[in-house]
């Protein structure tokens, strides 16, 4: 399977007849595996700043996740394993996995336990096919 159908078929699909706004696969050092259309234009500076906090978890909290220059407000996660944010009626999800970030951008009517849900199952499939 591509990169691109995990995407597709996986993070963008229906949870409960809600779907992610947006999604993408990174490798760690920030390299775009695959996205959807509408997800953000980010810069390498976010990406680096998602690595060093799964690394010193907490690190984030003070100043926020940016992602294409959205600011998400660091919410509770599992520490070196998942953040969370939100920002308005919508957030976003990234699990870290043993080569890639699995990222998942969602807005009302998805709550954030879909999102955590769909980004999250994909990110433990991944990593027990050892990406």
């Amino acid at each position: 399977m591509s990169w691109q159908a995990y995407v597709d078929d996986h993070l963008m699909c229906v949870e409960d007849g809600n779907h992610l706004t947006s999604a993408a696969i990174l490798g760690h050092d920030g390299s775009l595996w695959a996205a959807s259309e509408l997800f953000p234009q980010y810069k390498p500076e976010e990406i680096a700043a998602i690595m060093e906090d799964f690394n010193e978890p907490g690190k984030l909290a003070p100043t926020g996740l940016f992602l294409g220059g959205n600011k998400f407000m660091v919410i509770q996660g599992e520490p070196g394993v998942v953040i969370r944010g939100k920002k308005g009626a919508g957030g976003v999800c990234v699990k870290k996995t043993n080569m890639a970030l699995i990222i998942g951008i969602y807005d009302e009517p998805m709550t954030p336990g879909q999102c955590n849900v769909v980004v999250e199952r994909l990110g433990d499939y991944l990593n027990d096919q050892g990406y």
